[in-house]
This record gives C-alpha cells, structure tokens and sequence, in this order.
C-alpha cells in the first residue's frame, strides 16, 4: 500500500485534510467513502515514520475502549461497533486507524491481528491482551481492564509530570535571572564600582568573570547544551551500552531514580496480573513486559528472567537471580507460585507501589520545591554580596 495526503469534503460540506494508506486512488476514494467523505485533491505522501502520526492521545483509547465494550457487552457485533465507534470519533488520524480496522475484520482478519497493523497506537501488551479475550470468550471483560489500566497509567502520567512541572518552571526563572544579571546589571554595576576601587574582592572578580564569559560567548551557552542534548540522543539510539548505562544512572538519581524504579515495578505488575490473569503463559507475559519497561537495564533483567524460566528455573527463583526486584516483590511472587494465585499476589504488589508513587511524588514535591528557592535566594545573596561588597568597604574606610 501508499501512503495518500488527500484534502476532502464530509457530509456537512466542511473540507477535511488527512493521511491514509491505499493500493490506488481509486482505493482511496472508496476507503473515504466508508467514512462518509468526499475526495476532493490527492498527493503521495512519505511513508517514513519521521513525519507519521505517532499515535493516539490516551484519552481517546480509553473512550475508544469503554465504548467498544459498553457495546459489546450491550450485544452489539463488533464490526458494527466499530463502525459506529468510527462514526463518532473526532480525531480524523484515529478514524482511519477504525476504518482500517473495519476493512480487515471484514477481509476476515481477526481483531486483535488487525490492531497489531498499527503498533503506534496498539501496542504489544494491548494486542496480546485483545487476543487472550477473543480466544477465551472474554472480549468485553478485557477491554474493560485495559480501560482502567489506561486510566491508571493517565494518573500516574499525571503524577510524573507534577513532580516536573515546578522545577521546570523554577528551573526557566533560574535561567532567566542568571542571563539578566550577567548579560546586563551586572556589567553595569562593575564600571562604577571599578571606579570606587581599583582592589576588588575574589568573589567579585569571579564574578566579572562569569559576567563577562556571559557577555561574549553568550551564542556557546545556547550552543552547549543544544549539541549536547542532539549528541546524546544520538548515541542512545545507536549505541545499546550508552543507552545502558544512561538508564543505570536514571534509576541511581537522588529523589527522582527510587520513584522511575517503583513507577517501572508498578506497571510490570499490573500488566503482569493483567495478561496471567486472561489466560497468556508466564514467557508471553514476560516477553510482553520487557517492551513496556521503558527501561532497558530492567528489560535486560526480563529478558534473563525469561531465559531461565524457559530453561526450568521456578518464576521467584529466576526474578532472585537478576537482583533487581525488591524483597517485597520476590515475597509476593512467592506466594502467588505456591498458591497458584500469581495475578491476585502481583495485584497486591501495583496496590502497594501505587501508593508508595503518590507518596514519594508528594515527598518529592515538598524538598524539591524549597530547595530551589533556596538556591535561587543563595544565587541572589551571591550576587548582592559581590556587587556591594567593595562599595561597603570604600564606605567604611572613609573618614569623618
């Protein structure tokens, strides 16, 4: 198939613009029949990922998931729940990815095959999960745990971000601060004091430095850190060691690295529960659970977990030998194995960390935000110290 840019016209005579893959224009002009749109112009279009959509919002595949459900459980087909589903949709991206799905259900491909065509918004656990309920029956219950997993993960995301958000913004104030006072004040006040002392202090000579340093290779200070960022991003994307040990160090940060690591443990469990307990075999879950770390020391970890147990090795001996799984989820694992209950152990162990998330994020929150200001009151302090300092000793030497 081509990749198609087409600009068309709907029902209402609004023109709408969008991409959407066909063998033909005349494919083309029927797949945008079946959404109720008109080809108007047509143009190839790059088929390279950098310029494709990346996906859908969240919000809209939890809407997308609770209404397939809600009409599934109703006893509504699925193909005529998807069609209404596409109907209703406001994102044009996300209602070509429906009507592709439509297409190939009726082509007689499977659900959970049709969504694997589109890895950006359906990813591995989500299409292993699709698949488990339409082998076992059990679609609708399915798609009612990925829509309160997809909340859960909404939340936590929501979380992450708060821990963000103020050192980010303190973080730009910072910035600001330090470009005026070095870029324009501060050069300003060292011509007069120069002129009320020749012998200036070590703190005010450094900082004629720094001001000056600021002042004339101001363009290396945007530079720097921008062909830092590019270089490495680079080398995580083409050296596997670089990207290694930068996710090592992530997980070794003070404050931030234990709450990426309960963030990581959190989601591996309840994914974990959530595919043991629609009926996927513990290598399935774990070779699942390796794409969805986002961590590639503790997917290397998943994958020596999983070599082991397809050699033999019980589930809670083979999480011990990687150490990399806290006591409490090895103890968990443990009694999920001699009970047989793992998906009821590993619910236990999300609840647990959940809880322990909001809490450090909280905790975070309250010693992040203080230190900032302190540091950006001590970089004032600094600054008024230097400035003032040769003016209040030319003060004090004069005689009355």
């Amino acid at each position: 198939m081509a990749l198609f840019s087409y600009r068309a016209m709907n029902r209402q005579g609004k023109v709408v613009s969008g991409r959407l893959d066909a063998m033909n224009v005349i494919d083309l002009e029927l797949r945008l029949k079946r959404l109720d749109l008109d080809l108007i112009t047509h143009s190839p279009a790059g088929a390279s990922s950098l310029f494709r959509g990346r996906g859908v919002k969240r919000p809209e595949l939890i809407t997308f998931c609770f209404h397939l459900q809600q009409l599934m459980q109703s006893g509504v087909q699925i193909l005529e729940a998807l069609g209404d589903l596409r109907d209703t949709v406001d994102d044009s991206s996300f209602r070509e990815i429906i009507a592709n799905l439509v297409e190939s259900i009726e082509g007689g491909v499977a659900l959970s095959d049709a969504m694997a065509q589109h890895p950006d918004t359906f990813d591995t656990v989500f299409v292993s999960l699709i698949r488990a309920g339409e082998q076992s029956g059990q679609l609708p219950e399915v798609l009612e745990k990925l829509t309160e997993n997809l909340k859960w993960q909404d939340e936590i995301a929501a979380q992450t971000k708060k821990i963000l958000m103020y050192p980010a913004f303190m973080g730009c104030i910072i910035l600001a601060a330090i470009a005026l006072m070095m870029g324009k004040i501060v050069p300003d006040l060292v011509q007069v004091i120069r002129t009320l002392t020749p012998v200036l202090p070590l703190q005010t000579r450094i900082l004629i430095a720094i001001s000056s340093f600021f002042k004339n290779y101001w363009y290396l200070l945007i530079a720097f850190p921008v062909c830092t960022f590019l270089i490495v991003k680079i080398m995580l994307k083409t050296n596997q060691n670089a990207r290694m040990r930068f996710d090592s160090l992530k997980l070794k940060l003070p404050f931030l690295g234990p709450i990426l690591r309960k963030i990581i443990l959190t989601r591996f469990a309840t994914f974990f529960a959530m595919m043991y307990a629609s009926g996927i075999n513990i290598l399935d879950c774990i070779h699942a659970a390796e794409k969805m770390a986002g961590n590639r020391v503790i997917e290397d970890g998943l994958q020596r977990v999983g070599r082991q147990i397809a050699e033999g090795q019980g589930v809670t001996q083979a999480f011990t030998s990687v150490q990399l799984f806290p006591p409490l989820v090895l103890r968990m694992l443990r009694v999920g194995e001699t009970t047989g209950a793992l998906d009821r152990a590993l619910n236990n162990v999300s609840y647990f960390y959940n809880r322990e998330v909001k809490e450090s994020i909280a905790r975070a929150q309250t010693i992040i935000e203080p230190a900032l200001t302190l540091f950006l009151g001590l970089l004032f302090g600094w600054v008024a110290l230097s400035v003032l300092g040769p003016v209040w000793d030319v003060i004090s030497n004069v005689k009355f």
